[in-house]
This record gives C-alpha cells, sequence and structure tokens, in this order.
C-alpha cells in the first residue's frame, strides 16, 4: 500500500478540499456581490432638486418613503423618456430613490405645495417592511469572513497548506516522515564512530528484520521496543538515522512534541494512525524522538488526571506497542536523554525490550569520531586525531563535530589553504573559554591580579600529584566574564579517590590563594572557583560519603526524588561544618604550597603579563618539568 492511499483525493491543482472550500467561500461573496448590483439595476439616486422638478412637471406617479428615510420615486411611464429611463423589467421597480429622512421630507412636502398649490399631488405612501437583501447580504459577508479565518487558523495548526494537517478532517493523522525505498537515508554505520557497543545492538535488530528466519529458528522474538538512552550530543539519533539507513524497510521517523497538540484527542489519535500506517508497511522501523514530550511518568505533572492530554497520548502509545501482533514485525526504536522522568509503564520487558545507553565516547571513541569528521576537511600534515582527542576529554560527538566545523572556518577566516593545529587549538579556546575579546580594556593593576590568579593555580595544579596536566593559562579575556583561565587535560577516568577530590579544590583555590599570599587580599576572580569547589564538597559529604562525621550515606537518591531536605537538621549542621572545614584545609594548604613556590608563582605570572598566553612547554622552560608522571599523548598536547 502506497502512502497516497492514507490521503484524501486531490483537486488538479493539487491543493485537496481545503481549497475546494476556500473556492466555495469565494464564490459565495462573487454571488452575493451579484445579487446586490441586480438589486441596484434601472435604480438612479436623485436629490431635492431633481425631486421639485419631478413634481412641478407632473412626472411623478406615486412616492413611497420606505422605513422612514428612503424615498422610493415611481415616473408616469410616458415620462421616463424625458429623463433617459427605460421601462423596467421588473415589476414594481422603482426609477430611482432619494435619501430623505421622514422629517425632512414631510417639511419639504408641506412647503412645495403651500408654494405651488395648482401642481397636482402623487400618491404618497409608507412603508415599514424590512430591507431583506442587506440583512442576507451582510450575514453572507460575516459568515465568509468567519469560514475564511477559521480556514486559516486551521492551515496555521496544521503545519500549512498541501500536508495532512492542512484540513480540520486531517489534524488527527500522524506527521510522521517515512523513509522507504525512494527516499532512503544515505546515512549508514560507516558514519557513526565511538559507539561499537551500541552499533551491535541495533545492528542486530536490522538484521533481524532482515533475516528473521535465522531468529526465529531458535525460538527467538523480534524485540518490540529499542530505547536509547544518553547524554544530548552522543549520537542517538545519528544512530537511529544509520539504522532508517542500513535497514532495507521502511522508516517512520517522528519527534515526540509532534504528537502534542492544541486540540483535545489529536495525540491519542496521531498515535492511532501511525501505527496503522506501521501495520500495513510491516515489517518497518518507527522512531520516536525525544520521546520524554509524552512519556513522562503519568499523575506528576502540573496537570493530573485522566483528561491530561499528554497522558492520554501515553495511554494510547501504551497499548498500541502491547498491542502488535506476533506476526507483525514492527520495532519501536525511540531516544531520550532523561530517562528518569519515563513511566515505568513504558520501560518495561514487552515495552521497551531493549535499552541501549550511549555514554560520553572515551579516549579511543574521539580518535575515531575525529577520523570521521577529519575525511570532510582539509588538513595539513601536522593534524592528529590521537592528540586532538586527548585534549578532548568529556566531550560528546556533536562537540567534536562542532570543533572541526570551527577550526575550518578559523583557517578559511586566515586564508589559509589548510587547516593545521593551531586552529584547532584557537577552535577550542574558542568553545571552552569564549569567543576571544581583544578590544576589551583592563586597568594595569587589574591585569596584575588577573596574573598572579591564574599562576596561583598553574602552580598549584603542576606540584600537586592528582591534578590535572596544564595545557595553557592566559590572560587573554573570553566569552562573558572570563577574564583569564587555566586550561588542563583530565583523564579519562570512573572512579575518583579522595586525594584526587582534594588536589582539586586545593588546585581551584590556587588562585585566590596567591592573591592572598602576594597582596594580602582577595578579589571577586574567584567566584566560579568558589562555586566548584563548594560543589565537590558537599558531594562528597552528602554524596559519595567520603566524611566520618557524617558517615558512609549518600542522599543524592532521595533528592531526587523529590525529597526537599532528607536529613535532619543535626546533621544538615554536620555536614556545612564538615564541607567549611574541608574547604579551610586545602585552602591553607594551597597557600602553604604558594608561598614555598612563590619564586615559580613570580615567574609566570611576570611572562604571563609579558606574553599574555603560555602553553605547558613555555611552563616547562620557566620552572621545569612536571614532578610527576604523564601519558605520552599528554606530552604531545600542546607541546608547541
Amino acid at each position: 500500500m502506497d502512502k497516497n492511499d492514507f490521503e484524501r483525493p486531490k483537486t488538479p491543482s493539487g491543493n485537496g478540499f481545503g481549497s475546494w472550500w476556500l473556492y466555495g467561500l469565494i464564490a459565495l461573496v462573487i454571488i452575493a456581490i451579484q445579487i446586490w448590483s441586480f438589486g441596484t439595476v434601472e435604480k438612479n439616486q436623485y436629490n431635492s432638486t431633481d425631486l421639485e422638478t419631478m413634481l412641478r412637471n407632473d412626472d411623478v406617479e406615486r412616492l413611497v418613503l420606505y422605513n422612514d428615510e428612503t424615498l422610493d420615486v415611481y415616473l408616469k411611464p410616458e415620462k421616463l423618456k424625458a429623463w433617459n429611463l427605460t421601462p423596467s423589467k421588473i415589476p414594481n421597480r422603482p426609477n430611482g430613490t432619494i435619501h430623505y429622512p421622514g422629517k425632512y421630507f414631510n417639511d419639504f412636502w408641506t412647503k412645495f405645495y403651500e408654494k405651488n398649490p395648482t401642481v397636482p399631488k402623487p400618491r404618497l405612501e409608507y412603508d415599514t417592511r424590512p430591507n431583506v437583501l442587506p440583512t442576507i447580504l451582510n450575514w453572507l459577508f460575516l459568515i465568509s469572513m468567519f469560514g475564511l479565518l477559521w480556514y486559516f487558523v486551521i492551515r496555521r495548526v496544521g503545519g500549512g497548506a498541501g500536508g495532512p494537517g492542512s484540513q480540520i478532517f486531517n489534524i488527527g493523522r500522524s506527521r510522521a516522515t517515512l523513509f522507504d525505498q525512494a527516499t532512503k537515508v544515505k546515512i549508514t554505520f560507516a558514519n557513526v564512530a565511538g559507539l561499537d557497543e551500541a552499533k551491535e545492538e541495533v545492528m542486530e535488530v536490522v538484521d533481524f528484520l532482515k533475516n528473521p528466519k535465522k531468529y526465529m529458528a531458535l525460538g527467538g522474538k523480534i524485540p518490540k521496543g529499542v530505547l536509547l538512552v544518553g547524554p544530548p550530543g552522543t549520537g542517538k539519533t545519528l544512530l537511529a538515522k544509520a539504522v532508517a539507513g542500513e535497514a532495507d524497510v521502511p522508516f517512520f521517523s517522528i519527534s515526540g512534541s509532534d504528537f502534542v497538540e492544541m486540540f483535545v484527542g489529536v495525540g491519542a489519535s496521531r498515535v492511532r494512525d501511525l501505527f496503522r500506517q506501521a501495520r500495513e508497511k510491516a515489517p518497518c522501523i518507527i522512531f520516536i524522538d525525544e520521546i520524554d514530550a509524552i512519556g513522562r511518568s503519568r499523575g506528576k505533572g502540573m496537570f493530573q488526571g485522566g483528561n491530561d492530554e499528554r497522558e492520554n497520548t501515553l495511554n494510547q502509545l501504551l497499548v498500541e506497542m502491547d498491542g502488535f501482533p506476533t506476526d507483525k514485525a514492527v520495532i519501536l526504536m525511540a531516544a531520550t536523554n532523561r530517562a528518569d522522568v519515563l513511566d515505568n509503564a513504558l520501560l518495561r520487558p514487552g515495552r521497551f525490550d531493549r535499552q541501549i545507553g550511549i555514554d560520553l565516547p572515551d579516549l579511543k571513541g574521539r580518535e575515531q569520531i575525529f577520523d570521521v569528521h577529519l575525511k570532510d576537511i582539509k588538513t595539513t600534515e601536522g593534524v592528529n586525531s590521537a592528540v586532538l582527542a586527548e585534549m578532548t576529554p568529556g566531550f560528546a560527538g556533536a562537540d567534536i563535530a562542532n570543533i572541526c566545523n570551527e577550526a575550518a572556518l578559523i583557517a578559511a577566516r586566515r586564508n589559509k589553504t589548510g587547516v593545521d593545529m593551531d586552529d584547532f587549538n584557537y577552535s577550542l579556546d574558542k568553545i571552552i573559554g569564549g569567543l576571544e575579546r581583544k578590544s576589551k580594556i583592563i586597568a594595569p593593576e587589574e591585569k596584575k591580579i588577573i596574573a598572579y590568579h591564574e599562576a596561583g593555580h598553574a602552580v598549584c595544579g603542576w606540584f600537586l600529584e592528582h591534578a590535572s596536566p596544564l595545557v595553557k593559562v592566559t590572560i587573554v579575556p573570553r566569552g562573558v566574564g572570563t577574564l583569564g583561565y587555566a586550561q588542563y587535560l583530565p583523564k579519562d577516568e570512573y572512579i575518583t579517590r579522595t586525594e584526587a577530590l582534594n588536589d582539586r579544590i586545593c588546585m581551584a583555590l590556587g588562585g585566590r590563594a596567591a592573591e592572598e599570599v602576594i597582596f594580602g587580599k582577595v578579589s571577586t576572580g574567584a567566584q566560579s572557583d568558589l562555586d566548584t569547589i563548594t560543589r565537590i564538597a558537599y558531594s562528597m559529604v552528602a554524596v559519595y560519603g567520603m566524611n566520618d562525621k557524617v558517615g558512609n550515606v549518600s542522599y543524592y537518591g532521595m533528592s531526587q526524588e523529590g525529597y526537599n531536605r532528607p536529613y535532619s537538621d543535626v546533621t544538615a549542621s554536620i555536614m556545612d561544618k564538615e564541607v567549611r572545614e574541608i574547604i579551610d584545609v586545602q585552602f591553607i594548604r594551597a597557600k602553604q604550597l604558594l608561598t614555598d613556590r612563590k619564586f615559580e608563582l613570580e615567574t609566570l605570572a611576570q611572562h604571563l603579563l609579558d606574553k599574555e598566553v603560555l602553553l605547558k612547554s613555555d611552563v616547562e622552560k620557566l620552572i621545569g618539568v612536571r614532578p610527576f608522571f604523564e601519558s605520552e599523548s599528554a606530552k604531545l598536547a600542546h607541546s608547541g
């Protein structure tokens, strides 16, 4: 069955029923105009002077004062020629009208015959019948305008002319985009990098659709649903596009928000229509992006109860997913970065049988992603995907794509023939720190404080064992409110020990500690550092159970479940005290370290004031090699 079978028959112009409705309204307006024109044939407009002439010449047969405001004039048949008129084809039709309110006409009539007593008087009549024709025309006009307004509202809601939603009778139709042999997606699994385990899972689904007998021979059943879960930018939608490109079956793609509409029942209707089409196209795949738009837990939103439109849509989705016939190979794929808010009934086996976690790529995955994006970029020989992968820990696939694109744009702006590592470094600085603000003028005294602040971070990070290796330190203003920053190269790690967290707090406090060691007072420049260390210290106490006084407890899960404060006032007081103690100990440690390394602090600060940017190689020349082991790839990064 072709998708055209689900559409209404269209006119030769291709506009469908909605345009016929519009044409009908236009025709009604034209007919009304014609009626009005027909009603005014041979009906001339006269004034009081004409009326005096007609009365003196005895041309008037009778006068009719219509509704006490309009005077209809009926001339004698033999007098029509004198007024250049022909006999009316309509019986009892006036030959002319005069807009003459009754009180003025009565004065005119009396005074005229007082002055002209010998002039014969025509028959004078009064008529108070309603004027039906103008009333009908007015109603037709109002109805036509209301119809046009309603038509354009439906077009607006339905997404424009030509689509299924452009007609009021099709507003409940699914808006899913169908990809089949004629409109096949060109993205394949070769375009997806860094997601080897996830690709293996979805490749099995594609293989099942292509060769179902291989699995059914062993008693296997096709999975009904596959849920892709992961942070934003990790490649969930890209993986679904690859499935569409690889699968030799119809592929329906739709967003969760497309089911939500201002009309009651539209969402459930669209769900029914989508699955109806899918069953007729089976075997096929349905992909719903951002399914959390309709899949949130029921009864936990702002609107509760059975009349919630979003809940009705979710209920219909649950019924459709669980109602698949066993002989219909229809697989539902969905993607979300908020699996914690989804309804439990949606996540149970039998609906979403598989939940595939797509996490941030590791070092090897980032290298593969860089290799994919660098194929489309003209680079120089010095560009190394392994080094770029080392420089971007914690970056998602979308972030890496943005870095590569920014580097290409920067190289083009600099009129280069190829993109080199300097362009990638500048792109990374722009994405992490923001746009460089060369026009910002900073007073010399403030610039000196900034230099010592950033030098304090660099020195602490250089001589703390568990701190991340330094890549660059700069006092060039970037972004909004960033007057300088120190860039580090964190390792790919999945667990963090207490000493590593303590070193991070000490390194973050290095800037404020340097200000106090050198100037004896502090500034507001450490605001973001204080936010970071407070978050880390509270996590150590309340989440990770890394404090002896509070104990091996974690309140993270209870906080996520809606508890305002899942601990007593006594525990809160202990937690506040322990957090302050952790931060105070590390601040004293940072001041002591910078006091012992004051020469290195002074050296870096002075060179920052001169050069504004120091790379890792520059720091090694000024204060020596970092005394702790680093990976070879980390040594290559920004080596200059």
